[in-house]
């Protein structure tokens, strides 16, 4: 594996919180779904546990350390029928995160400032689209209230969550999508999918930009990671099971850059990547240890620096945002390591004997500070991301805003913008859609909203069939 021969990074090295630092006493899950089960901000910590009867997950601050026991549920965010499959905090409030299930739906919680007291079972909003299990929740980069969604429908869903509204409905997988990472301003996502195949998609349009059969020829899962510099970072498997990482130029994805194989243990691979120092951090599921690689412009492109190794394996991991680590330490990563009973903080440090802050190891970081508002998103605005510095008088830029729903929705937007015929409807509605006085007693509004979306997802579902056979018929003719 290629040496970088010089780098400030050289020496970082990884130490694991002493035992009172800790999270214990958690059951952490079980599911067998390839994900993290672990997200984090500045201010809260969010792992998916084991319950009984639904899917809850545990929410607590970072500085409520210790032993959680028999108190946990107290902390427990319990609105789903079935086992939670991905986490995501918001990046522009700490305080709103989002959970995808086996129950088909995705949810927005709002957690108080203060931490919880008792059981979350309200949700904020509930975003229900997909036909089968929601698999994987991505926030955009620099876009407020925009999210993305996938399922084991194969398809990918883009939501104004604040008014529960999808904004593009994308249907260019064959198979599961695997994993999913946007790039620097949001322009553009990648994805890769147990059909083996990675692509660049248009999130706008649902287009495929670019694409490459069989990156990784492996049949287990791989993963991909947008990098700053337009690049796409893969790990994922060859044909004999060795686990192998590649980086691909999405403007000529003929070959990779550069596709080295790591080593031959059987835990899928999840990249973790630190865009202001250029750092990819690798961890596999199963694994004791955490690699991480350098990345910059020189060939081979991708440099291993180190590993850090301890004795627990670890079944998830979730990665401190750059805005939350410890300018004080030195500290440029953290991760929050779950194992079957415990979660456990690991801080990576480069040793300085100065102890004055460090420019060169801190440049301006991503703040929490939406670069654009939905709409503007929406109307074909990119913007990189607000940048804040690191400096400890800074703090670590955690938000405390509410999370507030929206009535505005971006289709009724563009419909009242374009100079159509279409009657307007006399009939008076509840803010929904729904008539308000038509309605019989004993009427569930909710479930009569959420019947029409299954209703309107599987007539899209069956238009895209007849497009396609009515498409294999021209050919046919033709």
């Amino acid at each position: 594996m290629p040496i970088v021969r010089f780098s400030k990074f050289r020496h970082v090295f990884g130490t694991a919180a002493k035992p009172e630092d800790q999270y214990s006493d958690i059951k952490v899950t079980r599911t067998s779904w390839d994900s993290n089960f672990c997200s984090v901000n500045p201010k809260f910590v969010a792992i998916v546990v084991e319950g009984a009867g639904g899917g809850p997950f545990l929410v607590l601050p970072l500085e409520k350390t210790g032993r959680v026991g028999t108190n946990s549920s107290n902390f427990h965010v319990d609105g789903h029928t079935s086992p939670v499959l991905d986490l995501a905090w918001s990046p522009f409030n700490d305080n709103v995160i989002a959970s995808a299930s086996e129950d088909c739906t995705v949810k927005i919680w709002a957690i108080p400032n203060e931490g919880l007291s008792e059981p979350l079972r309200e949700e904020a909003v509930k975003l229900v689209q997909h036909e089968k299990r929601a698999l994987l929740v991505s926030w955009h980069p620099t876009a407020e209230h925009i999210l993305a969604s996938a399922g084991a429908d194969n398809m990918i869903f883009l939501w104004k969550v604040d008014s529960a509204e999808v904004l593009v409905s994308i249907d260019c997988h064959s198979d599961l999508p695997l994993s999913l990472s946007w790039n620097l301003n949001g322009s553009q996502f990648a994805t890769t999918c147990k059909d083996k195949t990675l692509r660049v998609i248009n999130p706008r349009n649902g287009k495929v930009i670019a694409e490459k059969e069989k990156a990784h020829e492996g049949n287990k899962s791989s993963k991909c990671i947008f990098l700053k510099t337009g690049k796409v970072f893969t790990l994922g498997f060859s044909k004999r099971c060795d686990r192998q990482y590649a980086l691909w130029d999405p403007k000529s994805m003929d070959k990779a850059l550069t596709h080295e194989e790591i080593d031959q243990a059987a835990g899928v691979l999840f990249p973790f990547y630190d865009a202001e120092s250029d750092i990819i951090y690798v961890a596999g599921k199963g694994d004791t240890s955490i690699r991480y690689f350098e990345v910059n412009d020189d060939e081979p492109y991708v440099h291993y620096l180190n590993m850090y190794q301890s004795q627990n394996s670890q079944r998830g991991l979730g990665f401190m945002p750059k805005r939350g680590c410890d300018s004080n330490k030195n500290e440029i990563a953290r991760f929050f390591k779950l194992s079957s009973n415990k979660c456990e903080p690991v801080s990576f440090t480069v040793p300085r004997k100065a102890e004055t802050f460090q420019k060169d190891l801190y440049p301006p970081c991503i703040s929490s500070t939406p670069a654009l508002s939905a709409e503007e998103w929406f109307s074909g605005k990119d913007k990189n991301p607000i940048m804040m510095q690191m400096t400890s008088e800074s703090g670590d830029g955690s938000t405390d805003r509410d999370f507030v729903k929206s009535n505005t929705r971006i289709s009724t937007i563009l419909s009242s913008s374009a100079n159509t015929s279409r009657p307007i409807s006399q009939v008076s509605t509840n803010g929904n859609g729904v008539l308000a006085a038509a309605l019989p007693e004993g009427l569930n509004i909710e479930e009569l909203l959420e019947d029409i979306k299954k209703l309107k997802a599987t007539v899209r579902k069956q238009g895209r069939r007849i497009a396609k056979l009515e498409a294999q018929l021209e050919e046919k003719a033709a």
